[in-house]
């Protein structure tokens, strides 16, 4: 029998992702934002080409992109009901960090299988930010998709995309579980 990790099974059995209009504004410091970081670059990268990158958005900076994305978002004609929950979005926890999709030309990995290595980077993010015992939500939305958002405010090259925007702050309670997927539908034995 293989060596069993208790603690780390019993983790990801049992893991809970937190709302994130529910963290407070306290946060990991940048040595163990560091640290959140390179769990989230151990991902599974087929062919190493590193497919994303990561914005750390902290500070007087979430404050302005909730400005700025309220402002994108007006001049595109959203409802102002949307306006306020997805630029309140930038608000809620003490920081964000941000997974860069960032496809990388290659003749060998296509570009589907590097998105999923952008995904498993934001899983493994969301994880480690839980395991260190903060509470953290990976979001997406309108922000995640605007181009004139993503280039002009946050920097990011025309062939990029946000796959993941990981909020982590302070925890005020821990949600009760959800339904999970029922395994016997959402799984076929193949055994022979």
């Amino acid at each position: 029998m293989p060596a069993r990790n208790e603690a780390a099974l019993d983790f990801l059995l049992t893991r809970r992702s937190r709302p994130a209009k529910t963290l407070t504004e306290a946060a990991p410091e940048k040595a163990e934002i560091l640290t959140l970081l390179t769990a989230a670059s151990r991902t599974p990268d087929h062919g190493k080409l590193e497919p994303f990158r990561f914005l750390v958005i902290r500070g007087a900076a979430r404050a302005r992109l909730a400005e700025r994305c309220a402002h994108h978002m007006k001049a595109a004609g959203e409802e102002p009901e949307r306006i306020a929950k997805q630029a309140g979005g930038f608000l809620h926890g003490g920081a964000i960090l941000a997974v860069v999709f960032s496809p990388k030309p290659s003749e060998k990995i296509p570009e589907w299988e590097q998105h999923l290595a952008a995904g498993g980077a934001c899983l493994a993010l969301l994880n480690a930010a839980l395991a260190a015992g903060w509470g953290a939500n990976w979001l997406t939305g309108w922000a995640s998709e605007s181009r004139a958002f993503l280039e002009g405010d946050l920097g990011l090259a025309a062939h990029e995309r946000i796959a993941g925007f990981i909020h982590v702050g302070g925890e005020t309670a821990a949600p009760p579980d959800r339904p999970r997927p029922d395994l016997a539908r959402v799984t076929q034995w193949i055994d022979a």
